[in-house]
């Protein structure tokens, strides 16, 4: 199937690795010109390296946290036209509510709501322009569940999709869509990172893990076992494509069940 995403300008942000760097390896695969991002120059280089390689397509990178408005200023100057914008960029930490200061509450915003709340203002313009565009918001299973070990992060993900479906109000009867997509329970870098510190200490393997931690944790998830990246990008760029044109305001689940609901 031809996505028609050839040529189009893409940003994807908290790319260097993870659900961003798959969404971002299968936009370039669909001939999409794919702008990466992370925090520090040496990611976003690597990643850039990484991407051509396995894709055969050079994209181009912008290093900067994007957490912070300078940063997000900076990449428009550097980048000032892009069609379609991916907000993947997020941080998330288990804690007890009563041990999260005001600041965490406030990085947590900055980094997972504002950071895409700034570039979609920032881009909104040109797209008016062009009356068309993508905006997607990266949330979680986590915005209609909130996880008691980590609350601060699911308000956050609740945020995303209360932004995004607003935005695609505002922008009725335009081309351009605005969705968010929720993934459940992924095998991401910081999920992977977690599970080897943990089996240092307990001696348990990523497949331990991942049956006790669907046995207790999410158990109701109905395919028992982590998503991978690749299985979250799909999604993301169907719903990035024009083919998706008829679906905007939508909160898409890539959740493997975990939340149950039929709606």
């Amino acid at each position: 199937m031809d996505l028609q995403l050839k040529g189009k300008r893409a940003l994807v942000t908290g790319s260097t690795a993870g659900i961003g760097y798959a969404i971002a390896a299968s936009l370039a695969r669909e001939g999409a010109r794919v702008v990466v991002n992370g925090r520090t120059q040496e990611g976003v280089d690597a990643a850039m390296a990484k991407l051509t390689a396995e894709t055969g397509v050079a994209v181009e990178g912008f290093a900067g946290d994007l957490g912070q408005a300078q940063a997000a200023e900076a990449l428009v100057r550097k980048h000032p036209e892009i069609d379609i914008l991916v907000n993947n960029l997020g941080i998330f930490e288990p804690k007890p509510f009563e041990a999260i200061p005001d600041s965490d509450w406030t990085r947590f915003f900055e980094v997972n709501v504002l950071s895409g709340v700034r570039l979609a203002r920032l881009y909104l313009p040109g797209m008016k322009r062009a009356d068309w565009g993508l905006i997607i918001f990266i949330s979680s299973e986590s915005a209609l569940q909130i996880p008691a070990e980590m609350i601060h992060y699911g308000v956050t993900k609740t945020a995303q999709i209360a932004v995004a479906r607003g935005l695609a109000e505002s922008l009725a009867g335009t081309g351009i869509t605005v969705n968010s997509v929720l993934p459940g329970p992924t095998r991401s870098r910081g999920v992977v990172d977690f599970v080897e510190a943990l089996s240092k200490d307990s001696g348990k393997g990523f497949d331990d893990f991942q049956t006790e931690f669907f046995a207790t944790v999410r158990p109701t998830s109905l395919i028992k076992r982590f998503a991978t990246p690749e299985e979250v990008a799909a999604m993301v760029t169907y719903v990035a494509s024009p083919l998706a044109s008829a679906t905007t305001g939508a909160a898409l689940r890539v959740d493997g069940g975990v939340v149950k609901s039929a709606f």
